[in-house]
C-alpha cells in the first residue's frame, strides 16, 4: 500500500476521535481495526465501516456515535466540513452533539482553543452550570470536565460505634482487666485505675449499580465515583447487575481508573441489556449479605426500577428488597428518574420498591451527587433509618 503511512495516521486519527466522543478504545482495538481493514476491499466503504465498527465498537449504546463519526471523519472531501458539522448539530439526539464537539477536538488547527476550552468548564459560572447539568444531555467536553470533578469528591462517613475498645486516659469507661493486670506487676496493690473508650469508624459501604440499558449511560458515569471512593476509603464493595450480579470490588481497587474499567469490561457480559431487579437482589441477599453488610454498612441500590417481570417477578422484588433493607443500617435508593420534576411512581417495579427503602434520592448530575456526600457524612439519630 503506497499511501500506508497516511493511511494509519488517519485511522489513528479517527480513534483519537472516537475516544473524545466517549468510546472506550484501546490499542488492541485499534490493531484489530487496522488488522480488519487488511482483509477488506477499501475502495468499498460500506467493508471498511463494517470492519471498524466489528473491532472498535462493543456496546450497542456506542453505535449511533461510530456511524455519526464514520461519516464525518471519513467524508467527502468536496464537501465543506462546516456543513457535515451542521448537519450533525442539526439532530438533537446527544450523541451527534458529542461527535460534532469530538471533531472539533480533534482538528490539528485548533489545539490551544480546545485547551482553553477545557479549562473554562471549572470557572465558577460554567462550572455551576456543569454541576446542574444532566449525565445524559452532556457531551464529550462535558463529560470529562465531570468526570474530574467527581474525582474531587469524597465520602467521610459518618462514624459510628463498635463493639470494641482501646486503651484511652480519659476514656470514660473503667478497664477492670488491664487494671488487674497492671496491679500483678506492682504486687498486687492497685496503684492506677486504668481507662477505656469506645472505638468509632465508619460503617462498610455497599454500591449495587444497575447497568442495563435504561442505565448505561448513568453507570458509566458514576462508576468514576465509585472508583474514587473505593480508593479513598476501606470496606467499599460494589455489585453490578442487568441480567445476572457481578462483583467488582476488586477490579475498583486499581488506582488507575481506565486499567480498572478495562478489567471491568472484561468480567461483566451483560451490560446495556435487560434487567432483573429481584433475580439480582436475590443473589445479593443469598450470597453476599452475610459477607459484606455487618456492622451497620450502608447500601447504595443505583436502578431506575423498571422491573419489566409479571407479578412473581414483582412479588421475588419486594421480598428481596425488604430483606436487604433488614440487612444494612441504611438503604438509599439513588434514581436517576427524579431528575424529572412531575415523576409520578407509576411503574409497578418503582411502586413496590419505594414503600421499602430508607430513602428516595435523585443521582442525574454532580449536584445530586454532591447532596449525596453531604446527607451521609452528617451525623444520624441512633435507631431506625429515616425516609425521605
Amino acid at each position: 500500500m503506497e499511501n500506508g503511512g497516511a493511511f494509519a495516521a488517519n485511522l489513528l486519527g479517527f480513534g483519537r476521535m472516537l475516544r473524545r466522543a466517549g468510546l472506550p478504545l484501546g490499542p488492541g482495538e485499534m490493531l484489530a481495526g487496522a488488522e480488519a481493514l487488511t482483509r477488506i476491499d477499501l475502495g468499498d466503504r460500506r467493508q471498511a465501516e463494517a470492519a471498524l465498527r466489528a473491532t472498535l465498537v462493543h456496546r450497542r449504546e456506542h453505535f449511533e456515535i461510530f456511524d455519526q463519526a464514520f461519516a464525518l471523519f471519513w467524508r467527502d472531501r468536496s464537501v465543506p466540513t462546516e456543513t457535515m458539522e451542521g448537519d450533525l448539530g442539526d439532530t438533537a439526539a446527544p450523541a451527534a452533539r458529542r461527535v460534532s464537539e469530538a471533531a472539533g477536538a480533534n482538528a490539528t488547527s485548533a489545539p490551544p482553543q480546545t485547551e482553553r476550552r477545557v479549562d473554562a468548564a471549572l470557572t465558577v459560572s460554567t462550572g455551576e452550570q456543569l454541576r446542574k447539568m444532566d449525565f445524559e444531555a452532556m457531551g464529550a467536553e462535558e463529560i470529562a470536565a465531570a468526570k474530574r470533578e467527581i474525582r474531587r469528591l469524597t465520602l467521610p462517613l459518618d462514624a459510628r460505634p463498635t463493639r470494641r475498645f482501646r486503651p484511652d486516659a480519659l476514656g470514660r469507661r473503667t478497664d477492670l482487666r488491664a487494671t488487674l493486670k497492671q496491679s500483678l506487676r506492682q504486687g498486687g496493690e492497685v496503684l492506677e485505675i486504668r481507662h477505656a473508650s469506645r472505638v468509632s469508624r465508619p460503617p462498610p459501604l455497599v454500591a449495587i449499580c444497575d447497568i442495563s440499558g435504561s442505565m448505561a449511560r448513568y453507570a458509566q458515569i458514576l462508576l468514576h465515583f465509585l472508583h474514587a471512593v473505593t480508593n479513598d476509603r476501606d470496606r467499599v464493595s460494589t455489585f453490578l447487575f442487568g441480567t445476572r450480579l457481578t462483583n467488582i470490588t476488586r477490579q475498583l481497587r486499581h488506582r488507575d481508573a481506565e486499567v480498572a474499567f478495562q478489567m471491568v469490561s472484561h468480567i461483566v457480559p451483560d451490560w446495556s441489556g435487560g434487567t432483573r431487579i429481584g433475580e439480582a437482589l436475590d443473589h445479593f441477599n443469598r450470597d453476599w449479605s452475610r459477607r459484606v453488610l455487618g456492622q451497620g454498612a450502608v447500601v447504595l441500590l443505583i436502578t431506575d426500577g423498571l422491573e419489566r417481570g409479571g407479578a412473581d417477578e414483582l412479588a421475588r422484588l419486594a421480598a428481596a428488597t425488604d430483606r436487604l433493607r433488614h440487612s444494612c443500617r441504611r438503604l438509599i435508593w439513588l434514581n436517576p428518574l427524579l431528575r424529572y420534576a412531575g415523576f409520578q411512581p407509576k411503574s409497578q417495579g418503582i411502586r413496590t420498591m419505594l414503600p421499602l427503602v430508607h430513602e428516595h434520592r435523585p443521582v442525574h448530575n454532580i449536584e445530586s451527587l454532591r447532596s449525596l456526600v453531604e446527607t451521609l457524612s452528617a451525623p444520624q439519630a441512633r435507631g431506625r433509618a429515616s425516609r425521605e
